[in-house]
């Protein structure tokens, strides 16, 4: 059923109702007043035939019976429609005329508070009791029908049940009419949605408002919806491309070491009289291999990670706290005399970042300087340093070895590049670089200062005292590619 259908059928019913609603207060509001005229009627013909009442009830008590009679009359006259009944202190009725309740119904002696309503044979009437005093008291007594004002409201009563007829179809039509309109904005969003291609994205759904706050909002809703639906779209997408990547990299790369290690087994199997020197040679190449193969899977499992990494795992971290963690177990890996460390940090310094990424980052400059980081028969002297400088935290690693010359230092951040003679996978300074990248910071490469060797320098965006925004490269694709 139409969204305007709907409208018109509640319109229908409702209208109606609330008319009935209506009517009956109105008819209460009527019944109320014409009973309150009534009874100023009973009241201001009281005031008026009261001095003659009074002249009855004494021409009565003084024997003059001619006064009576047209006393008698004056006062019929004056009373009109209504009922009158009038009696002496001892009873007796000297007057009684006009509409009235029949005998026997016992009638009030005092309305301080104004007429009052008896019943009598199944009418109902109006009484004003008005007690006479001077020097031949009596009783006074009005009656009108209360059922007199019937008419008028029957009347009403009527004119309120024909309204709310004609109200029921009336309202339901104009209500359909409206409706029709109001929700000929939602039906060409609806025709619009119908229409859209998946593949255009919420930009092609995006359009001017029409100036009905629901319509706006439902459309802006679809167009946040589309929107999640293209990011969610293209984050599968890398995600599946990450996937292609490290299989394509993983066969290429370990293609070399596994090779190495099968033709090391197949010389183990053909020869079993080899040496005591010679197998043992063949052995240390087989771990050799084994270790590249282990460190080639953990560097690319890491990056995938990275370019699957989402801003949910971003918390405020003590950057300090994760140098001193790393240095401490780079000294235990590779312990003197093959390593000197010398670290030097803050007590506190925050950032905002992936807490894995970061240790990540930390393993590999560490690793990459006690490997690089030193001269011929000589232990790796590293220094690590952290600051915070204009808003960043600045991390520096320098070492003591050969260098890295100008025109090559862009180079060492590519995926497998490799200096002659080194024994790493070539993917520990590609994971530097996306961790910078991922944390909006940077990575450059130069010289200590007054010395030689090789200082990388990092820097990485301190933690904002409140709620700290990060936004993730849109495109990351350090597996596949040389960065994002």
């Amino acid at each position: 059923m139409k969204l305007a259908t709907r409208i018109a059928l509640s319109v229908t019913v409702v209208v109606p109702l609330l008319v009935l609603a209506a009517g009956l207060l109105v008819l209460g509001l009527v019944s109320r007043d014409l009973h309150q005229q009534q009874d100023t009627r009973l009241q201001d013909r009281a005031s008026a035939v009261l001095p003659d009442v009074k002249t009855l009830l004494a021409a009565d008590r003084n024997g003059k019976p001619k006064v009576e009679q047209n006393q008698h009359r004056k006062v019929l006259g004056d009373v009109l429609d209504a009922g009158i009944r009038v009696r002496t202190a001892d009873g007796t009725v000297v007057l009684e005329g006009g509409p009235q309740p029949a005998d026997p119904v016992r009638l009030p002696e005092r309305t301080a508070d104004g007429p009052v309503t008896v019943r009598a044979k199944g009418r109902a009437w109006r009484v004003l009791t008005v007690p006479v005093a001077g020097p031949a008291p009596g009783t006074l007594w009005l009656f009108t029908p209360a059922s007199a004002a019937d008419p008028q409201v029957v009347a009403v009563r009527r004119r309120v049940l024909l309204v709310a007829l004609l109200a029921a179809p009336v309202s339901g039509l104009l209500a359909y009419g409206l409706a029709g309109r109001a929700t000929a904005s939602v039906r060409r969003l609806s025709r619009r949605a119908a229409e859209l291609d998946p593949g255009a994205g919420a930009a092609a759904f995006a359009s001017a408002p029409v100036n009905i706050a629901e319509v706006d909002e439902l459309s802006a809703a679809i167009g946040q919806l589309l929107a999640r639906y293209e990011e969610q779209a293209a984050r599968t997408a890398q995600a599946l491309d990450t996937a292609r990547s490290f299989s394509s990299a993983a066969s290429h790369e370990l293609r070399t070491p596994l090779m190495s290690m099968r033709t090391d087994l197949d010389v183990l199997a053909a020869h079993p009289d080899l040496s005591a020197t010679e197998r043992a040679e063949i052995v240390r190449d087989l771990q050799r291999d084994h270790a590249r193969l282990l460190d080639l899977l953990t560097a690319l499992r890491m990056l995938a990670r990275g370019d699957l990494v989402e801003v949910s795992a971003f918390t405020p971290l003590d950057l300090s706290e994760l140098v001193d963690s790393a240095a401490a177990e780079c000294a235990r890996r590779h312990h003197h005399p093959r390593a000197l460390l010398d670290v030097e940090l803050p007590a506190e310094i925050r950032v905002f970042g992936w807490e894995a990424g970061l240790t990540i980052l930390l393993a590999n400059l560490l690793g990459n300087a006690v490997a690089h980081g030193h001269q011929p028969g000589e232990p790796a002297r590293i220094t690590v340093r952290v600051r915070a400088e204009g808003g960043y935290a600045v991390l520096t690693v320098d070492d003591a070895g050969p260098g890295i010359a100008p025109g090559e230092r862009e180079a060492v951040f590519r995926r497998f590049h490799h200096r002659p003679g080194s024994p790493g996978s070539g993917l520990g300074l590609t994971l530097v670089a996306q961790q910078v990248a991922l944390h909006q910071g940077s990575v450059v490469i130069g010289t200590p200062p007054g010395a030689a060797g090789t200082r990388f320098e990092v820097r990485l965006p301190l933690s904002a005292a409140d709620a700290p925004t990060l936004r993730l490269p849109k495109r990351r694709d350090w597996i596949s590619t040389r960065g994002g």
